[in-house]
């Protein structure tokens, strides 16, 4: 039994090396910047302070208690806040944070991202909220991440970056990816002047479309007579 816990553990620290560099190859990430987390047991995993990713071996993963004790290499500065999202949020068991390029862009004017497109309801609601700005690994900023991220899964920091939840750390890194995108496409039609927003009970329609899709049900739209099914069926 002790040795199989092992294993999973291992697993689970080469799982985030891998999600790391892949932070960095998907353009997401630059360098040093930005951090991962994982529930693991009565505590979590979280990346090491200023380790370059390229060199970063799952041995250099630091364990943490929620008591904010630790061993092995130092934390990241931000523990804080990947702290107090975890033992806050039982919903989710990872927290991404990086410094994206579109994202950032964003954050630094302060701008949450409206209901402009459909996919804004994939963090959970009709907006990605902005946090306000506070010094970097404080607790005033794990407490304005916090309140953004109230019923949702994904955030802005303020002058900072972007924050990213997930149930495992593949469904982190794509949501870290899409908010980027979605940020990238917001900046752009920015250019063009304020974009439409799409109405509340249209974004209750999409985030409960979503939802249904994310537990494996079809996608076709409620109240639609012509939907896909599998060939011979009535």
């Amino acid at each position: 039994m002790a040795e199989t816990a092992t294993t999973d553990k291992l697993a689970l620290r080469r799982e985030m090396v891998d999600i790391c560099r892949r932070m960095n190859s998907s353009g997401i990430n630059q360098g040093t910047a930005g951090n991962l987390s994982v529930r693991a047991g009565d505590g979590f995993l979280i990346t090491p302070s200023s380790m370059p990713y390229d060199t970063m071996q799952p041995e250099d993963l630091v364990e943490m208690d929620f008591d904010g004790t630790f061993v092995g290499h130092r934390p990241s500065s931000e523990w804080r806040f990947h702290r107090d999202i975890l033992r806050a949020r039982t919903d989710i068991d990872v927290v991404l944070h990086c410094h994206s390029i579109y994202a950032t862009t964003l954050a630094c004017h302060h701008k949450t991202i409206p209901s402009f497109h459909y996919m804004t309801g994939i963090a959970g609601g009709t907006t990605i909220r902005c946090a306000g700005y506070a010094t970097f690994g404080t607790q005033a900023l794990s407490d304005n991440a916090l309140a953004a991220l109230k019923d949702r899964t994904a955030c802005l920091l303020g002058q900072h970056g972007q924050i990213s939840l997930g149930k495992t750390l593949e469904s982190a890194l794509w949501l870290a990816i899409e908010v980027e995108t979605l940020s990238r496409i917001y900046v752009q039609a920015l250019t063009l002047g304020e974009p439409p927003v799409l109405p509340d009970d249209e974004m209750a329609r999409v985030i409960a479309q979503m939802r249904r899709m994310s537990y494996g049900q079809a996608p076709d739209a409620e109240g639609v007579n012509d939907i896909a099914r599998p060939r011979g069926s009535a």
